[in-house]
């Protein structure tokens, strides 16, 4: 999924344009426990609680796609009969209103689920109708051809709220606070089918993570059966590692400098192409050798690259490129560029010692004091 198609479904998730057929929920406790279950026609809800849902929903479609949001393939196993897709899609098309399915579903998130608390499993049913678009991108209400139907569910956790003193108005005195269990916004959670091209693709599954780095890979991997890719911490210390062993024993900053730049430039050009840029096997070593890596150097590349990142695993090119600065840093000193003037600083070698050279303009500060010098 696109951004473009992330937000056209969060926009349901408002009063005017929503179309929720059901909401269901389990709590569970820290030891695993079911404490207490529920099942509600969304619309029949209070109206500061529908609320209250709307921010939990918007939440688990929230991120950066290729960090927090990740589309997952089903492998064609799960798609029979018994298989992980199949039970969600035979849940999506209960409507949520096949209590056995329901239990089930519940006793797969809790047997999975890697979580020391109490936590709200919650899962909405809805159907979407889908509106027409025109060729230049307007959207057609009232042309709709297609209806996306589609379960979302989002984990979260339960926690006591914090402990003080809270004032009573009719008492016109200050007690102790009493504390209550809060809902807290989503850990996890996931879109099914994910929402493609604007359509239903049930070999797919938009998936949320709050944290990147611990993304629950154990309930991705029982609960859906699609297998996470490389966390975009791990990208990046990937690429960072791959560029090291290609390189070897001499790492030339001219070469790193150029692959930054080229990065850059790469994400420049795509800026307005909504799909993620992406880079392969053959896309990464081309870059390298764009970047002036000595062919010498890539004869090992293929292997070095299956054994760092997998085959056939491509790199999520903002994972991997830093965009928002330019660093060089030593034990002592430490230098931030504006990652578009990464030209500015260069190596030298000076009376036998190498050096990190920057050209500065008429204006430079130290600790805040402008320096002003008269040499020309």
């Amino acid at each position: 999924m696109i951004k473009q198609e992330v937000n056209e479904i969060k926009r349901l998730y408002t009063p005017s344009n929503c179309s929720i057929t059901r909401i269901c929920g389990c709590y569970v406790d820290g030891e695993k426990n079911k404490k207490t279950e529920f099942k509600e026609a969304f619309l029949s809800l209070p109206e500061e609680e529908i609320f209250k849902y709307f921010e939990l929903l918007r939440k688990t479609l929230s991120g950066t796609i290729g960090k927090n949001l990740l589309d997952l393939e089903f492998p064609l196993s799960s798609e029979e009969a018994g298989g992980t897709q199949e039970f969600l899609l035979r849940l999506r098309d209960s409507k949520l209103k096949n209590d056995a399915l329901l239990e089930e579903f519940y006793d797969k998130i809790i047997g999975s689920y890697e979580y020391v608390g109490n936590y709200l499993i919650l899962l909405i049913h809805d159907a979407y109708d889908v509106p027409g678009k025109t060729l230049d991108g307007l959207t057609m209400e009232d042309a709709s051809d297609t209806v996306f139907e589609y379960i979302l569910c989002c984990i979260c956790p339960v926690n006591l709220s914090k402990p003080g003193l809270s004032y009573d108005a009719q008492a016109n005195e200050f007690h102790n606070r009493v504390r209550d269990w809060i809902v807290e916004m989503p850990e996890a959670g996931f879109l099914f089918p994910a929402f493609n091209d604007r359509s239903s693709d049930l070999h797919s599954t938009l998936y949320y993570t709050k944290n990147p780095e611990e993304p629950h890979t154990e309930f991705a991997d029982n609960v859906l059966g699609a297998t996470l890719p490389l966390s975009a911490g791990t990208q990046k210390e990937t690429f960072q590692a791959l560029i090291e062993e290609t390189l070897g024993e001499q790492v030339e900053y001219e070469v790193v400098k150029n692959i930054h730049e080229n990065l850059t430039e790469m994400i420049e050009e795509h800026k307005e192409i909504p799909e993620p840029l992406m880079l392969d096997k053959h896309q990464v070593r081309n870059l390298f050798e764009k970047s002036g890596v000595e062919e010498e150097k890539l004869t090992d590349f293929d292997k070095l690259y299956d054994a760092a990142a997998g085959e056939h695993t491509s790199l999520m090119v903002n994972n991997v490129a830093n965009t928002r600065t330019f660093e060089v840093k030593t034990p002592d000193v430490v230098i931030r560029v504006n990652p578009e003037r990464a030209d500015l600083v260069d190596t030298l070698l000076i009376e036998g010692k190498r050096c990190l050279v920057i050209e500065i303009n008429d204006h430079v500060e130290v600790n805040g004091i402008t320096i002003r010098s008269d040499q020309s």
